[in-house]
Formats: structure tokens, C-alpha cells, sequence
């Protein structure tokens, strides 16, 4: 299988994202300011909390952007208030030729979008299209959405950005492990989940161009719909330690790769890294005990799902099937090969999983 996942931050590189990020918190929480527990409400001239407000600014100067604002719904409210930002009902929408990831197809289908679908790893072939049928913004996935994707998220932002369209990424496990998000590579707008990133649940971030950002603003008149002061502050939290516990984690999938392409289990056929959707190791086994594997997994610590996929709570190893894109792009691949997220993990821990599961199978 060949994959051509993203370059992951090195451990110094995370230091120093982690560094920036804390650099950023310290200019705008003087002195106590960020040990309180944060305000609630609409603060007035502001109608948001002020703590909130501050958090935003924080994100701006994290991700080199004109503005930030935090939603209700996590990534996928994210994705969907910066698309209804960006397009009107029935306008039509580039994407790549590739599934779109489902609760993003339910905003499509709910605003009448017309997708144009083009090859983003052809950028001539992407320039034709666009052409010919001349979308009103286009969605670009960071990570990848099949296994032979290779393109490069800032080449295709620069392709579209000459034709004059809007932008929106899909930023989702790739912040904080890579060295640039959409925005900082001329998106429009970025989007992604707080909660990918050992944050609260249900919090979503877009980041982007000041004017884009202020529609997504005013559609948050309501009390309701606001990200409160204690959970902006908890998004910070959980965002600081984002960086170096990914590469970390990076660190552990290539020495397992390493060790698991050299031979050190003789039931696995090849392994591959893959940004499916977050960044895991795919484990191809010769014989198709890939779902007798994952059941045998869990019963020795390994997570069974995942929560919000590298979120607070996943602490243990992920072993599980490939994501719904990676089988609808190989079909018959899921009875062979498992997806292995280390979260938290060491490779031995992940290696005596998967040794004594393959051995639970193979024996009965």
C-alpha cells in the first residue's frame, strides 16, 4: 500500500508551536487572569463572554490570522458555519474526487450545494475544471480522504486562490501536528475541532479573514449559541499540550512502522502511515483476520472506537477498522487491515497487543 501521509512536526518543532501558543496566552492574560474560571453571557459591546473573546484573539495570533471565533458542534460546526459563511443556498461547491466525509455531505444536502468534484493531486486537471464550471468555493480536506492521495494543501489553495474563489479547509487532525494550517497557507477560512485536541466537547474553531469570520459572528446573537468563558479557557488547556504529545506520538507509529516492515511479525504482509483521517498506522495482515484481530485487541487494553478521535479521554492504543473514506476507496481491504492509533501509548505496549491477538487468532 502506498500512502503519502503529512510531514509531522519533529519534537523540537512541537516545542516550539507550544512555546508560540503560551507566548501568545501570556500577552493577552496578564498577571492571574487565566487561573480564573471565566464569565458566562453576553457581556455588553460585546454580546459574548469577554474571556471567550480574548481565547479568540489568542487562536488569531496562534494560526497567523486576522480573526478566530469559536462554535457550537465541534468540527462538524465548525465546517458547516464556515460554508454557510462562504456560499449561498444552490451555489456550487469544489471538491476533491473523493467521498466527502458524511456530516459535511448532510450541510451539502441541506443548502442544496452542487458539488464540482476535481482531482486535487492534478493541478492542471483542477485548473480545467474550475473552468469549466466555474464552482463558487471550494472545501479542501487537509488530511487525506484515500489512500493514493498526495496532494499539497498549499499548491492546490494557490491553483484555486488564481481562479479567485474562497476557500474553506477541513483542518481536522492536522493542526498542531503539521507545520502550517489552511489559513496560514491562504485559506480563507480553517476549521476544526477543539476536541480533537484534548479540548471540551462539542467546541469547534474557524480561523481565517476578519470579514469571513464576522458573518459566522452575527449569526451568534443568541445567548444560547455561545462558547462560554470557562470552556474557551478549557480549549487553551487542551490546546498547549496538543503539539509535543502528537509528535510524540508521531515518533511512536515510524519506530513501529519501522519494526513492523522489517519483519518482526510475520503475520503482517506491510504496514503504512496514513492521515486516515488522523494520522494512524495501517496494518495489513497476509490472511483476513483483520476483524478477529481487532475483537481479540480490545480484550488487552486497546480502545475498541474512538471518541473524538485523539481526544482527552483516549488515553490506551486505538485497533480499529478503516475509516468509511479508506473503504469506499479499497473495497475489501477492512478484512485484511486495521488502522492503530498509539494515542498515548509506546510502541511496546501497542506491539504486546498486537502480538498476543494475532497469536489468539492464528491458535484459537
Amino acid at each position: 500500500m502506498k500512502t503519502f501521509p503529512l510531514q509531522s512536526l519533529t519534537l523540537a518543532e512541537a516545542q516550539q508551536k507550544q512555546f508560540a501558543l503560551v507566548d501568545s496566552l501570556c500577552r493577552h492574560f496578564p498577571g492571574a487572569d487565566f487561573l480564573s474560571g471565566g464569565d458566562l453571557g453576553l457581556s455588553p459591546g460585546l454580546n459574548q463572554p469577554r474571556v471567550t473573546q480574548r481565547v479568540e484573539h489568542v487562536l488569531a495570533d496562534a494560526f497567523h490570522a486576522e480573526a478566530a471565533v469559536l462554535v457550537q458542534g465541534a468540527g462538524t460546526g465548525a465546517i458547516r458555519a464556515g460554508l454557510a459563511s462562504l456560499l449561498k443556498p444552490g451555489l456550487r461547491l469544489l471538491v476533491h474526487v473523493a467521498p466527502v466525509y458524511p456530516t459535511t455531505m448532510v450541510l451539502v444536502e441541506q443548502m442544496g450545494i452542487e458539488l464540482v468534484r476535481a482531482d486535487f493531486n492534478d493541478l492542471a486537471a483542477l485548473r480545467q475544471v474550475i473552468a469549466e464550471h466555474r464552482p463558487d468555493a471550494a472545501l479542501v480536506q487537509h488530511t487525506r480522504q484515500q489512500p493514493q492521495d498526495s496532494y499539497v494543501l498549499a499548491e492546490v489553495l494557490a491553483e484555486i486562490a488564481l481562479c479567485g474563489l474562497p476557500t474553506l479547509t477541513d483542518d481536522n487532525y492536522a493542526v498542531m501536528k503539521v507545520d502550517r494550517i489552511g489559513c496560514e497557507c491562504g485559506a480563507t477560512l480553517s476549521t476544526f475541532s477543539c476536541f480533537k485536541l484534548f479540548g471540551p466537547e462539542g467546541v469547534g474553531a474557524v480561523v481565517g479573514k476578519a470579514d469571513i469570520i464576522g458573518r459566522i459572528r452575527a449569526t451568534q446573537y443568541s445567548g444560547g449559541c455561545q462558547i462560554q468563558g470557562a470552556q474557551a479557557l478549557e480549549v487553551l488547556r487542551g490546546l498547549v499540550f496538543a503539539p509535543v504529545m502528537h509528535a510524540v506520538q508521531a515518533g511512536v507509529s515510524e519506530r513501529l512502522l519501522t519494526y513492523l516492515n522489517s519483519g518482526g511479525l510475520p503475520e503482517v504482509k506491510l504496514a503504512a502511515i496514513a492521515n486516515a483521517q488522523s494520522k494512524v498506522l495501517i496494518v495489513e495482515f497476509h490472511q483476513p483476520i483483520a476483524k478477529r484481530v481487532l475483537e481479540e485487541a480490545q480484550k488487552r487494553g486497546a480502545l475498541p472506537y474512538p471518541v473524538g478521535a485523539e481526544s482527552k479521554y483516549e488515553l490506551p492504543p486505538l485497533f480499529y477498522r478503516l475509516s468509511g473514506t479508506f473503504r469506499e476507496a479499497s473495497p475489501g481491504l477492512e478484512e485484511y487491515a486495521i488502522r492503530i492509533n498509539p494515542n498515548r501509548s509506546g510502541e511496546q505496549t501497542v506491539l504486546r497487543i498486537l502480538r498476543e491477538s494475532i497469536k489468539q487468532v492464528m491458535t484459537g
